[in-house]
């Protein structure tokens, strides 16, 4: 039987798996639909009608682009579309002990690759005010001795960074990638083993200074292998 496109131009369901057939749909609809967000999507009983499905599976699709932020309603408007907030569920998901060994150790090195990429953002944002931050740390990390301290001020040294970086997408993966990075950080130090580059913190900010992008990630690079190697 050849399925007809529907008033909304959306073919109707014909399926076993019918909430995500209609999730699929429903994706396929607003991206030709070009909608944008604040645009209205149609009632859940049109939709049904359209698709030719209950409202109950209609309304489980509906509940999982609501959970994503895809959609939301509003007083008198009804569904519309949302800006997704690409970033929330890895934030709640990301806790070290629910995740395996390989993910911690591959999430551990997304976070490294990171570090070295974002050499072209920090010279194109860095400012006095940035690099004098990052000195106050460094200033910080020469008066300490224990290796808690130490650590501390590595992770204060490297968000400094992100935040000078001035991406925000960038800055919440950095704090999202937080616990795992002192989950590995604590991990090191259990083993007795204390990451330590042959490019140090100074050498960064004095390269942040007068050098070049291509020569900081080399640079943080060189700072980072110790962990590289660790990781192996």
């Amino acid at each position: 039987m050849e399925k007809v496109e529907s008033s909304l131009g959306m073919l109707p369901i014909i399926s076993t798996s019918m909430a995500d057939q209609v999730e699929l749909r429903l994706r396929e609809y607003i991206a030709n639909k070009a909608f944008k967000p604040g645009d209205a999507i149609p009632k859940e009983i049109e939709l049904a009608e359209a698709l030719g499905v209950s409202r109950n599976v209609v309304r489980e699709a509906l509940s999982r682009f609501r959970m994503l932020g895809i959609i939301e309603t509003k007083k008198r408007r009804g569904m519309i579309l949302a800006q997704p907030d690409i970033l929330s569920g890895l934030e709640r998901m990301m806790q070290p002990h629910m995740l395996g060994a390989d993910t911690r150790k591959q999430i551990f090195e997304f976070r490294l690759v990171l570090e070295v990429g974002q050499a072209a953002l920090l010279f194109a944002r860095k400012t006095e005010e940035g690099i004098q931050k990052l000195q106050e740390v460094v200033k910080r990390e020469s008066q300490v001795s224990s290796i808690p301290e130490k650590v501390e001020c590595e992770i204060a040294f490297h968000s400094t960074l992100y935040e000078m970086a001035g991406n925000e997408t960038i800055k919440r993966f950095q704090t999202m990638l937080m616990p795992v990075f002192e989950y590995v950080v604590e991990y090191e130090t259990s083993h007795q083993f204390h990451a330590v580059g042959s490019v140090t913190h100074q050498d960064l900010i004095n390269i942040l200074k007068t050098g070049t992008p291509a020569e900081f990630a080399s640079g943080m690079l060189k700072h980072l292998e110790p962990h590289f190697v660790l990781l192996s």
